[in-house]
Protein backbone atom coordinates (compact mmCIF):
# COMPACT_ATOMS: atom_id res chain seq x y z
CA UNK A 1 0.00 0.00 0.00
CA UNK A 2 1.54 3.24 -0.90
CA UNK A 3 0.69 6.44 0.99
CA UNK A 4 2.55 9.46 2.66
CA UNK A 5 4.61 8.51 5.45
CA UNK A 6 6.02 9.83 8.24
CA UNK A 7 9.56 11.59 8.44
CA UNK A 8 12.07 10.58 10.87
CA UNK A 9 13.66 13.65 12.22
CA UNK A 10 16.97 15.07 13.94
CA UNK A 11 17.84 12.83 16.63
CA UNK A 12 16.36 9.50 14.81
CA UNK A 13 18.91 6.71 15.40
CA UNK A 14 18.22 5.58 11.69
CA UNK A 15 19.63 8.93 10.38
CA UNK A 16 23.21 8.27 11.59
CA UNK A 17 23.13 5.03 10.43
CA UNK A 18 24.60 3.71 7.13
CA UNK A 19 21.52 2.18 5.28
CA UNK A 20 21.62 -1.40 3.49
CA UNK A 21 22.08 -2.38 -0.35
CA UNK A 22 19.20 -3.70 -1.81
CA UNK A 23 19.32 -6.79 -3.65
CA UNK A 24 15.53 -7.76 -4.86
CA UNK A 25 13.96 -5.24 -7.45
CA UNK A 26 10.57 -7.02 -7.89
CA UNK A 27 10.00 -6.86 -4.93
CA UNK A 28 6.27 -5.49 -4.05
CA UNK A 29 7.38 -3.81 -0.99
CA UNK A 30 10.13 -2.43 -2.78
CA UNK A 31 7.93 -0.52 -5.40
CA UNK A 32 5.43 0.34 -2.97
CA UNK A 33 7.83 2.42 -0.92
CA UNK A 34 9.44 3.93 -4.12
CA UNK A 35 5.66 4.98 -4.42
CA UNK A 36 5.09 5.96 -1.23
CA UNK A 37 8.50 7.88 -1.08
CA UNK A 38 7.65 10.11 -4.04
CA UNK A 39 4.03 10.89 -2.38
CA UNK A 40 6.20 12.22 0.64
CA UNK A 41 8.34 14.56 -1.17
CA UNK A 42 5.63 15.81 -3.16
CA UNK A 43 3.27 16.52 -0.20
CA UNK A 44 6.26 17.65 1.77
CA UNK A 45 7.73 20.30 -0.69
CA UNK A 46 10.43 18.11 -1.29
CA UNK A 47 13.00 17.98 -3.82
CA UNK A 48 14.49 14.80 -2.79
CA UNK A 49 13.96 11.64 0.33
CA UNK A 50 16.35 9.40 1.21
CA UNK A 51 14.46 5.73 2.47
CA UNK A 52 16.84 6.08 5.83
CA UNK A 53 14.17 9.15 6.22
CA UNK A 54 11.00 7.32 6.51
CA UNK A 55 12.81 5.05 8.87
CA UNK A 56 13.43 2.34 6.16
CA UNK A 57 17.67 1.38 6.19
CA UNK A 58 17.95 1.25 2.23
CA UNK A 59 19.85 2.18 -0.01
CA UNK A 60 17.22 3.86 -2.32
CA UNK A 61 16.33 7.29 -2.63
CA UNK A 62 14.60 9.82 -4.81
CA UNK A 63 15.04 12.91 -6.84
CA UNK A 64 12.09 14.89 -7.57
CA UNK A 65 13.06 18.19 -8.54
CA UNK A 66 10.67 21.00 -9.01
CA UNK A 67 9.32 23.87 -8.25
CA UNK A 68 7.57 24.40 -4.48
CA UNK A 69 7.49 26.80 -1.42
CA UNK A 70 10.31 25.56 -0.59
CA UNK A 71 12.56 25.79 -3.70
CA UNK A 72 10.74 27.94 -5.78
CA UNK A 73 13.65 27.99 -8.76
CA UNK A 74 14.59 24.19 -8.42
CA UNK A 75 14.80 23.32 -12.24
CA UNK A 76 11.87 20.41 -13.30
CA UNK A 77 12.88 16.77 -13.16
CA UNK A 78 10.52 13.63 -13.03
CA UNK A 79 10.53 12.07 -9.33
CA UNK A 80 13.63 9.23 -10.05
CA UNK A 81 14.10 6.06 -7.96
CA UNK A 82 17.80 5.86 -7.70
CA UNK A 83 18.89 2.04 -6.07
CA UNK A 84 22.42 1.34 -4.86
CA UNK A 85 23.60 4.63 -6.05
CA UNK A 86 27.09 5.91 -5.79
CA UNK A 87 29.20 8.81 -6.95
CA UNK A 88 31.96 7.57 -9.95
CA UNK A 89 33.49 11.25 -9.80
CA UNK A 90 33.33 14.76 -8.90
CA UNK A 91 34.30 18.18 -10.28
CA UNK A 92 37.02 19.90 -8.62
CA UNK A 93 34.89 22.93 -8.48
CA UNK A 94 33.14 23.04 -5.13
CA UNK A 95 30.13 25.74 -4.61
CA UNK A 96 28.30 26.53 -1.75
CA UNK A 97 24.59 26.52 -2.16
CA UNK A 98 21.02 26.43 -0.07
CA UNK A 99 19.79 23.12 1.60
CA UNK A 100 16.80 21.98 3.95
CA UNK A 101 15.92 18.73 5.08
CA UNK A 102 12.74 17.55 5.78
CA UNK A 103 14.08 15.48 8.85
CA UNK A 104 15.67 18.75 10.08
CA UNK A 105 12.75 21.09 9.80
CA UNK A 106 13.01 24.68 10.61
CA UNK A 107 16.47 25.04 9.27
CA UNK A 108 18.42 25.89 6.33
CA UNK A 109 22.40 25.66 5.51
CA UNK A 110 24.79 27.04 3.42
CA UNK A 111 26.49 23.68 1.90
CA UNK A 112 30.04 23.42 0.08
CA UNK A 113 28.94 20.62 -2.97
CA UNK A 114 30.59 19.38 -5.87
CA UNK A 115 29.04 21.35 -9.00
CA UNK A 116 29.18 17.92 -11.21
CA UNK A 117 28.97 14.65 -10.56
CA UNK A 118 29.41 11.94 -12.66
CA UNK A 119 27.20 8.36 -10.71
CA UNK A 120 25.58 5.34 -11.24
CA UNK A 121 22.54 3.93 -9.88
CA UNK A 122 19.60 1.15 -10.63
CA UNK A 123 16.01 2.57 -11.54
CA UNK A 124 13.07 0.88 -9.86
CA UNK A 125 13.66 -2.45 -12.90
CA UNK A 126 17.16 -3.15 -11.15
CA UNK A 127 18.67 -1.44 -14.98
CA UNK A 128 22.25 0.10 -14.27
CA UNK A 129 22.11 3.76 -15.21
CA UNK A 130 24.89 6.35 -15.58
CA UNK A 131 24.48 9.89 -15.40
CA UNK A 132 25.81 13.06 -15.12
CA UNK A 133 24.31 15.80 -13.03
CA UNK A 134 25.12 19.33 -12.63
CA UNK A 135 24.41 22.13 -9.96
CA UNK A 136 21.18 21.70 -8.38
CA UNK A 137 20.56 18.21 -9.39
CA UNK A 138 24.05 17.48 -8.32
CA UNK A 139 23.49 19.23 -4.91
CA UNK A 140 20.04 16.98 -4.46
CA UNK A 141 21.72 14.00 -5.17
CA UNK A 142 24.88 14.52 -3.10
CA UNK A 143 22.51 15.43 -0.41
CA UNK A 144 20.08 12.51 -0.52
CA UNK A 145 23.42 10.07 -0.70
CA UNK A 146 25.02 11.61 2.44
CA UNK A 147 21.50 10.39 3.74
CA UNK A 148 22.61 6.48 3.26
CA UNK A 149 25.58 6.58 4.95
CA UNK A 150 23.99 8.38 8.16
CA UNK A 151 25.45 12.20 7.14
CA UNK A 152 23.10 14.76 7.21
CA UNK A 153 23.60 18.56 5.86
CA UNK A 154 24.38 19.92 9.51
CA UNK A 155 27.69 17.39 8.99
CA UNK A 156 28.55 19.10 6.12
CA UNK A 157 28.60 23.09 7.13
CA UNK A 158 32.07 24.50 7.11
CA UNK A 159 30.55 27.10 10.16
CA UNK A 160 28.01 27.48 12.45
CA UNK A 161 27.33 30.60 10.48
CA UNK A 162 26.34 28.87 7.52
CA UNK A 163 23.09 27.43 9.33
CA UNK A 164 19.98 29.55 9.25
CA UNK A 165 16.47 29.53 10.73
CA UNK A 166 13.71 28.94 7.58
CA UNK A 167 12.30 32.35 8.07
CA UNK A 168 15.94 33.99 7.88
CA UNK A 169 16.34 32.05 5.11
CA UNK A 170 13.42 33.27 3.56
CA UNK A 171 14.30 36.48 4.06
CA UNK A 172 17.48 36.81 2.53
CA UNK A 173 16.21 35.00 -0.51
CA UNK A 174 13.16 37.24 -1.09
CA UNK A 175 15.74 40.58 -0.60
CA UNK A 176 18.07 38.60 -3.19
CA UNK A 177 15.48 38.22 -5.16
CA UNK A 178 14.10 41.90 -4.98
CA UNK A 179 18.04 43.02 -5.28
CA UNK A 180 17.99 41.04 -8.39
CA UNK A 181 14.86 42.41 -10.10
CA UNK A 182 16.08 46.04 -8.97
CA UNK A 183 19.37 45.56 -10.52
CA UNK A 184 17.96 43.90 -14.13
CA UNK A 185 15.44 46.96 -13.84
CA UNK A 186 18.17 49.29 -13.67
CA UNK A 187 20.41 48.13 -16.14
CA UNK A 188 17.59 47.21 -18.48
CA UNK A 189 15.61 50.68 -18.71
Amino acid sequence: MTGILPIARLGSPILEQRAKDIEKFADRSLQSLIDSLIETARASNGVGIAAPQVSESLRLFIVASRPNPRYPNAPTMEPTAMINPRILSTSGEIVKGWEGCLSVPGLRGFVPRHRSIEVEYLDRSGNVIRARFDDFIARIFQHESDHLDGILFLDRLESDADLYTEEEYQFLTREASVTETVGARASHP
